[in-house]
């Protein structure tokens, strides 16, 4: 695959932080919970996963009409989640300012919407891969 060439060719680009080779538990997992890398379940190497910072710098080696594609939707995507983060930092900080002078007589309204701000147990997928 052209991707995979282009990131040996540019090993630099690509520290342990931007890139990494999955464990071969990891890849069985990431097999397992994703039906469309099943073809990957007979693969005799190790995917390489890429962060944040490593899609952005792979986007930037790959020239193909797709790639370039492909890079600017990816690049939304964090820009659209970075905003997400930020909107509900400031929807918390907005709330809290709204309970200190209503505290009273929105009890009941303040402790619902914060019960719907926190993350629900068991959403969050398990980590895999690099973790800081």
């Amino acid at each position: 695959m052209s991707l995979n060439q282009a990131v040996k060719r540019n090993r630099a680009r690509f520290p342990g932080d931007f890139a990494f080779r999955l464990s071969a538990a990891e890849k069985s997992q990431v097999v397992t919970n994703c039906d469309h890398l099943r073809s990957l379940r007979y693969s005799p190497t190790c995917p390489t996963a890429f962060t944040e910072h490593g899609t952005i710098m792979a986007a930037s080696i790959l020239r193909s009409t797709r790639a370039v594609s492909t890079s600017v939707t990816l690049v939304r995507t964090f820009i659209r989640l970075r905003h997400l983060l930020a909107f509900h930092t400031d929807l918390a900080r907005k709330l809290t300012e709204l309970e200190q002078r209503y505290d009273t007589q929105f009890r009941v309204v303040f402790d619902a919407i914060r019960s719907l701000m926190e993350p629900v147990e068991g959403d969050e997928p398990p980590v895999i891969g690099f973790q800081r």
